[in-house]
């Protein structure tokens, strides 16, 4: 992106905080062997400061939405305290294979990393971390479903296994889905649709949502989602 795409993904600027819109498919940081990544360009993000913001959390690299950056290392003390406490609120949207039998409910499953040669993926396991999330159906059509997820706990990969362990995949999931390896083209459909930043402790927690990104809409709308 250019420094001007970039800045035009911002949801949300104050002295302490930005909320950007995060491309799918773009990784939050570089990986082990580099190559292009989201926080290599936040330069262009200082509006008028002399350093650059940094990530106050992360999102996978094929997730779209809502990304909170602390804008100075007090910002970002802060902004740590409270996604580790829970006190962020985090609205996702997924498009999953199959779905629940019922509209709502709880997903209560601890997950540890699992390590091989091939690399490492997350795992359903009774001795792992606490792992908690809710869920609701927004919507339905044949053979897919419009899911609310809403992450209590912060594990890594949490909404993608908890949706496939419980039988209902997300959609372009290359790691989690029906078939590991193949999504058939499929991007991840997966969104951080909202989030809840209770920064002031006298104002209202600052909320911002994001636009679900285009390779989604078919679904979408195939669910009932209407622009």
């Amino acid at each position: 992106m250019s420094p001007e795409q970039l800045q035009a993904r911002v949801l949300y600027r104050d002295g302490l905080m930005l909320i950007i819109d995060k491309p799918a498919g773009l990784p939050c940081h570089a990986g082990p062997k580099g190559g292009p990544n989201l926080e290599a360009q936040f330069d262009a993000l200082r509006f008028g400061l002399p350093k650059p913001p940094a990530l106050a959390h992360r999102l996978d690299r094929d997730t779209s939405g809502c990304l909170v950056l602390g804008r100075h290392r007090k910002a970002l003390a802060k902004l740590g305290r409270l996604f580790s406490s829970g006190g962020i609120d985090k609205t996702y949207w997924a498009i999953v294979s199959g779905g629940p039998a019922e509209d709502a409910g709880h997903i209560d499953r601890p997950l540890s990393k699992l390590n091989k040669k091939s690399g490492w993926k997350m795992v359903v396991d009774p001795q792992g971390q606490p792992s908690q999330t809710d869920f609701r159906v927004l919507g339905r059509s044949e053979g897919i479903c419009w899911l609310e997820l809403k992450p209590l706990t912060g594990r890594t990969h949490q909404l993608r296994i908890h949706c496939s362990s419980m039988g209902w995949p997300i959609l372009g999931d290359p790691v989690y889905g029906p078939v590991p390896g193949d999504t058939g083209g499929v991007p991840l459909h997966l969104h951080a649709r909202a989030v809840s930043v209770p920064l002031y402790p006298k104002r209202d927690a600052v909320s911002v949502t994001a636009e679900p990104p285009a390779h989604m809409l078919k679904a979408l709308r195939a669910c009932g989602y209407t622009e």
